[in-house]
């Protein structure tokens, strides 16, 4: 298969996963409050993003599976490293600042296992817009500037916007130790992020994202739905 028929493929299978998930939130959504689901629209944005699956090599990007990273590059080390960045987020956010029992579910956790799939869609819409598109457009104004005399400008122009983006976006409020964590957090799993997608593809990106989900959102939410407010 042509590395970039792979690329519409596995993605395919990632908007597959979203449509389960609005079925599967649409099916439970009478059994919890404050469900958050998303619509057929959000899908058709994702949708946005498949031309720039053809132009990964034209912006001198790896495909989702090429022949020159190995998946312990690709999806190991990413989701290690995210899962450090939510393990972090844990300790400061909920035993730090939150120590008490929640009596319900707060905004950011959703009940398991329909959590599994709103924030795999969840970090797949913040990686196709804040780092698939952008860097790919960047990438190929970079190549084509000058017969890419310029490029290594735009590279440093891609990682720094694409990290900086998220923390100005949602640059929190409280304690000055907290937004300066916050913030710093943030601007560094970006940069990192995007630096694993130079070299390793958009599956890096989105494994590291995801793995700071898997504690961040899914493993916090089941803590807090089946221990504290059980209790």
């Amino acid at each position: 298969m042509r590395l970039d028929k792979q690329n519409i493929f596995i993605y395919s299978l990632f908007l597959s996963i979203t449509l389960i998930g609005i079925i599967y939130g649409n099916v439970i959504k009478s059994s919890y409050s404050g469900l958050r689901i998303w619509q057929l629209e959000n899908i058709l944005i994702l949708c946005l993003a498949i031309p720039f699956l053809f132009l990964q090599k034209m912006a001198g990007l790896p495909n989702f599976f090429d022949n020159y990273n190995s998946n312990k590059v690709r999806l190991l080390q990413p989701i290690l490293i995210g899962a450090i960045f939510g393990i972090l987020d844990i300790i400061v956010i909920k035993i730090i600042q939150h120590p008490q029992p929640y009596s319900e579910l707060p905004p950011f956790l959703q009940p398991f296992p329909y959590s599994l799939f709103l924030y795999f869609s969840g970090a797949l819409e913040i990686e196709v817009f804040y780092r698939l598109i952008p860097i790919t457009i960047i990438l190929i104004i970079g190549n084509k500037l000058a017969d890419g005399k310029y490029q290594s400008y735009f590279i440093w122009i891609a990682l720094i916007a694409t990290s900086i983006r998220e923390p100005l976006e949602q640059f929190p409020t409280g304690e000055i130790w907290f937004m300066i964590y916050a913030f710093l957090s943030g601007f560094l799993m970006n940069y990192i992020q995007a630096s694993y997608y130079l070299k390793a593809g958009f599956l890096s990106s989105l494994t590291l994202r995801l793995g700071h989900y898997l504690f961040w959102h899914i493993i916090l939410g089941i803590y807090v739905q089946y221990v504290e407010i059980v209790k």
